[in-house]
């Protein structure tokens, strides 16, 4: 026994000396191919195009002496070192947020963009720091919107990569379509009724308006939604425009005109406000704009100043910063509604993704379908009965038809590599 010890000793030792005089040739061998796997999904190029989509219809945000222009976006194509391309899109607008056109055009190509050559297309939460470096946070992100088109990009590749969707991505159920909600948006009440009849014509059943600064104008709009469409799911967004002694006012009465949730009703930074809305309970308070990170949604919890927040990725970085606020949500067992910033085709593809993969039972205010006029896909999204078919392909899913970006942004476009 002592012997056949020995003699397996002897073998074991015989293998160890002539495997470890391999080992210089097989370590640097393994190691170049690990690095060559690595330096496949790093990122060398990065496109910028802003543009604008034409609009049709009545939206406040669009108003003004821009409104004719139409709806800004600016698309990020974003190629790795294997030849591998991912788009997204930001989607700013001057009068919802303080980003534009111009700004976020320039926070991506001279900011953003830059800091990211090199950086693994996979590593998102990497880029969100890398980002942070280039343009400072204040009390939250600085400039989510525009940074919000870096992630959909990611996103996308790292779903190329994978031949994964979202859903799988984030091991999460897949879902075909999902059901949207009509925004009304009239200037008079005699607008309503065809309004809603148009919203019908095209499958829609559920109806979002928006409301403020008028309480009177508001409940009368609510009472003739309702009227119209007893078995609307009826979202009311404020978007900050009471002012919290209005708001406290509007509330109840909105509530008896048939609204079953209450978004943004006051500005974000009035906390007392927010804290004596959810008090009063006349309504499920839910928060928008002031929703950006992970972080100020717990806080926000925290101070019991909210019933739930309305989603959008556009609005909070993307999609990663949404995940995890849609996930602290569930796990708080709160109120979540998807919305929108009127996304255009591929910023809608992701919120369609997103919302489709955490089983959002609400319609969906995702109202880019309703007021935009043109597309960027080979096969345009296309709603039939009041819902969208949610992209199923690898990373957002979607074909892009470059030659229909480059045409809306007139040629426009900057390379950083």
């Amino acid at each position: 026994m002592n012997r056949k010890h020995h003699r397996i000793q002897k073998f074991n030792r015989r293998r160890f000396i002539q495997t470890a005089a391999a080992l210089p040739f097989i370590v640097p061998a393994l190691k170049q191919r690990l690095d060559a796997a690595d330096s496949d999904m790093k990122i060398r190029r990065i496109e910028i195009f802003p543009a604008r989509y034409p609009m049709t219809g009545h939206f406040k945000f669009f108003t003004g002496p821009h409104g004719s222009l139409g709806r800004a976006a600016i698309f990020v194509k974003m190629t790795t070192e294997n030849g591998l391309v991912g788009w997204g899109q930001s989607v700013p607008i001057a009068k919802w947020s303080y980003e534009t056109l111009e700004t976020g055009t320039i926070a991506l190509k001279d900011y953003f963009a830059p800091v990211l050559i090199g950086h693994d297309a996979t590593d998102i939460a990497g880029a969100y720091k890398r980002m942070s470096t280039a343009i400072a946070d204040g009390n939250t992100t600085g400039m989510p919107i525009s940074r919000a088109g870096i992630d959909l990009a990611m996103h996308d590749l790292s779903g190329k990569a994978a031949s994964k969707s979202l859903a799988q991505l984030w091991q999460r159920p897949q879902r075909d379509k999902l059901t949207l909600s009509w925004t009304l948006n009239p200037q008079t009440l005699d607008q309503v009724e065809p309004l809603m009849d148009a919203g019908r014509e095209r499958g829609f059943k559920h109806f979002n308006i928006k409301v403020a600064p008028d309480p009177t104008f508001d409940v009368a709009l609510a009472k003739a939604v309702r009227k119209y469409a007893p078995d609307t799911f009826l979202w009311a967004d404020a978007n900050g425009g009471y002012d919290p002694a209005t708001a406290l006012l509007a509330a109840p009465k909105l509530a008896d005109a048939g609204v079953d949730v209450l978004e943004a009703p006051i500005k974000p930074n009035r906390i007392s406000g927010y804290q004596a809305l959810k008090k009063q309970g006349a309504l499920p308070i839910l928060m928008d704009e002031g929703v950006i990170t992970p972080t100020d949604l717990r806080e926000f919890i925290r101070l019991k100043m909210i019933d739930g927040v309305a989603m959008k990725h556009s609005r909070c970085g993307g999609l990663l910063s949404c995940k995890e606020q849609i996930e602290m949500i569930l796990s708080e067992g709160m109120m979540w509604v998807g919305s929108g910033l009127t996304d255009p085709d591929i910023s809608l593809a992701g919120a369609l993704g997103i919302y489709g993969a955490y089983g959002l039972t609400k319609p969906a205010a995702l109202n880019g379908p309703q007021f935009l006029t043109a597309d960027v896909f080979k096969e345009p999204f296309k709603v039939e009965d009041g819902t969208l078919r949610i992209p199923t392909g690898p990373g957002l899913g979607i074909e892009v038809d470059e030659t229909k970006v480059r045409e809306l942004s007139k040629g426009v476009s900057y390379v950083i590599e």
